[in-house]
């Protein structure tokens, strides 16, 4: 018995922990660039959305994980919301509302909290976001998709 002891921990443990070490990026929501083949200054290593699905009426952030290899002192964030394919909204944001500006070579984090009517319709959403700076028309531009729900009612919960 203590043989199969020792092989559960020499092989199964170590699995589970790099298992875990992976559990973060399988959350994660997928995202293309805009082109392909621009050679954007932002490269995006990820797109975070919580909750997720987004609830109508309920605040949810949205967090991009990115990386540039210049300095950036300001711009803008141009977000676009396309609902079965037809934009149904845009909003311009300061870049650094979003982030702390200066932005540094290396890697940092935008993050957009927002709050949609309680009476936004479920279903499938497109978002698609470009970043612009000073003197740089578009530092990236990607697109991702997400779902929004109907948050429970205030009504269906019961006191005990």
């Amino acid at each position: 018995m203590d043989t199969l002891a020792a092989r559960f921990k020499l092989f199964v443990l170590p699995f589970l922990s790099i298992s875990l070490l992976f559990l973060p990026f399988l959350q994660a929501t997928d995202f293309d660039y805009c082109d392909n083949k621009g050679n954007y200054v932002v490269k995006v290593d990820g797109v975070d959305i919580s909750p997720n699905p987004v609830i109508s009426g309920k605040p949810a952030t949205f967090t991009i994980s990115a990386s540039t290899g210049q300095a950036i002192t300001g711009g803008k964030a141009v977000i676009d919301v396309y609902f079965f394919g037809f934009h149904i909204h845009q909003e311009t944001h300061d870049l650094c509302e979003e982030t702390s500006c200066p932005i540094t070579v290396g890697n940092f984090v935008l993050s957009h909290n927002q709050v949609l009517p309680g009476f936004t319709p479920p279903g499938s959403y497109k978002l698609k976001m470009t970043l612009s700076g000073a003197g740089i028309k578009q530092l990236t531009c990607i697109s991702f998709d997400f779902k929004i729900s109907f948050g429970a009612s205030e009504s269906s919960v019961s006191d005990s």
